[in-house]
């Protein structure tokens, strides 16, 4: 839907120092953004139609360069630390100046009114300003897209300037080199500046959800999947990368409510987005068909390769990045809940990727075990490639999701734990990592036997189930699954060597027990209990 400059209220952006013309596109069609991408010769198509680009420079996040502003609003309620980075005000004005006067300075920009929030009571409506056509397509496929008849009197709650071309002079902004993502609750205001990663755009709106949400409406923002079976029942799907969150979500027999960002309110669950931002790398269409066969016209693929002497996308090259993404809207995907709200959640799943193979495939957590695991968020990361380097990184990621929390992790576990008491929802730890040893030993558990679990726990299965309690860890563990081998339910019996499954074990407790002693004067001592014990 192609909307003309003038029917638009340009008043805010007049207000905000920017030339309003007839150069600057409003509401554009994917088709206009597709074409107009093609025409700068920044993007070309895929065999199956998708538009492909280059971020460039950044092809993921950077962490070390997303600031908020630091004023009477933040500086009490923010958790200042090494991912939420305090600006001061004075500095939010000299870049705001910059991202403005460069914008100004560009032939054409593109502006999309959209919002966030498939529940209307929590809606927030965002203007996004930029000077690349494919990122307002981004943008299209991402968030959701009002009506035309809401477009009549849309008013912006918030705004996106996103200048990706701009180097900042860095001295002169406060930070640390040329690029910056800087959040303003004050100004209602995401500043973008020398990334053209989209990736940035959408955990920006997540992190200002992530603060407004719990501290004004007592809604919790969760980094999760969600979809609904044919009873209607809900079940959450949290995970960091690598974990299977987006894969296991996904299911022909469950309508997919998101895959990545959700509120929880007194009503239920809700999306916060209106498409899918999904990795690519390694894709293939019989293990993923609804991510692969999404990959068309319309979607974006970012940083991708292509098989050589063809336009066909090589989902295995990695030169560019391993962070190979694409982006498209939520109706690309077959089996949908619509709208994308649900009722809260019957079953709350804790993905992790255990590259210690020592925590059990499936376990049963206790109100205290599920807080404690939610604000710990496990996964491990494998070293890499380099010859002779095999050890497992571990990862601790509060709530699984610590880049994007602006409050302290133990306000979104206090959420958590009220809303699972009071809808008495079952909550499973389920290891997609390894099995019969560590990385480099052992070998992945089978998504086959994965899925079974999650079936199983789906359909109450394990509900009458006989379970033991790992010794280390204190979960509680079914002594069978259907689907699922005997041998592999007990870690310890799938290790050769048990002498150094013990030492492995005690290793990765000692490690959640470190963790979490920066938690332990901020949380209920209860919480404590749901860890592991060593004697």
């Amino acid at each position: 839907m192609a909307v003309p400059v003038f029917l638009f209220s340009p008043r805010e952006l007049i207000r905000y120092g920017l030339k309003v013309s007839d150069t600057m596109h409003y509401q554009a069609s994917p088709k206009d953004l597709v074409n107009a991408t093609l025409q700068s010769g920044e993007g070309m198509l895929s065999d199956t139609g998708a538009l492909v680009i280059k971020t460039g420079k950044f092809t993921g996040r950077s962490p070390k360069d997303r600031f908020i502003v630091k004023d009477d609003i933040t500086k009490d309620t923010v958790n200042w630390n090494d991912i939420n980075l305090p600006l001061e005000a004075h500095y939010f004005d000299i870049i705001f100046s910059h991202v403005t006067g460069y914008l100004n300075r560009q032939p054409e920009l593109w502006v999309r009114d959209c919002y966030a929030c498939a529940d209307m009571d929590y809606r927030l409506n965002i203007r996004i300003v930029n000077e690349k056509p494919w990122i307002n397509l981004f943008a299209a496929n991402m968030f959701l897209q009002p009506t035309e008849e809401e477009l009549e009197d849309f008013s912006p709650h918030w705004h996106i300037f996103s200048a990706p071309g701009l180097q900042l002079p860095y001295k002169a902004c406060g930070i640390r080199q040329e690029n910056a993502v800087v959040i303003s609750f004050k100004h209602k205001m995401i500043l973008i500046a020398g990334t053209a990663y989209t990736g940035e755009i959408k955990k920006a709106v997540f992190s200002v959800l992530n603060y407004l949400l719990p501290t004004e409406k007592k809604v919790l923002g969760m980094h999760c999947a969600a979809n609904i079976g044919a009873k209607d029942d809900t079940a959450l799907f949290f995970g960091l990368s690598g974990t299977g969150k987006t894969t296991l979500s996904t299911s022909p027999e469950r309508k997919l409510i998101g895959d990545d960002e959700h509120g929880w309110s007194d009503e239920g669950i809700f999306n916060f987005e209106g498409g899918c931002y999904a990795k690519c790398i390694g894709l293939e269409e019989d293990k993923e068909p609804d991510i692969y066969k999404a990959i068309r016209y319309g979607a974006l693929a970012e940083n991708v390769g292509f098989i050589e002497g063809s336009n066909r996308i090589d989902f295995f090259d990695k030169s560019i990045t391993e962070n190979t993404r694409v982006s498209y809207p939520l109706h690309f995907i077959s089996n949908i809940a619509e709208p994308s709200k649900a009722a809260a959640p019957d079953n709350v799943f804790f993905l992790t990727c255990d590259a210690y193979g020592v925590l059990p495939p499936v376990s049963k957590l206790t109100p205290e075990q599920a807080m404690y695991h939610f604000i710990s968020g496990y996964t491990a990361k494998i070293a890499g490639t380099e010859a002779g380097i095999t050890e497992p990184k571990v990862v601790f990621s509060a709530c699984f999701g610590a880049p994007f929390l602006p409050l302290h992790p133990a306000v979104y576990t206090k959420m958590l734990g009220e809303k699972l008491q009071k809808h008495e929802a079952n909550v499973w730890l389920i290891n997609t990592g390894w099995t019969g040893g560590a990385y480099g030993a052992g070998k992945r558990i089978p998504l086959r036997h994965t899925r079974a679990m999650i079936h199983a726990a789906l359909h109450g299965e394990l509900n009458d189930a006989v379970y033991s309690t790992d010794k280390f860890f204190g979960l509680a563990v079914p002594q069978s699954c259907p689907g699922v081998p005997y041998s592999i339910i007990n870690p310890e019996n799938t290790w050769n060597d048990k002498n150094a499954y013990v030492q492995t074990a005690k290793k990765l407790a000692w490690q959640f027990i470190k963790n979490f002693e920066q938690y332990g004067n901020k949380v209920p001592a209860e919480i404590m209990n749901g860890g592991p014990v060593l004697l």
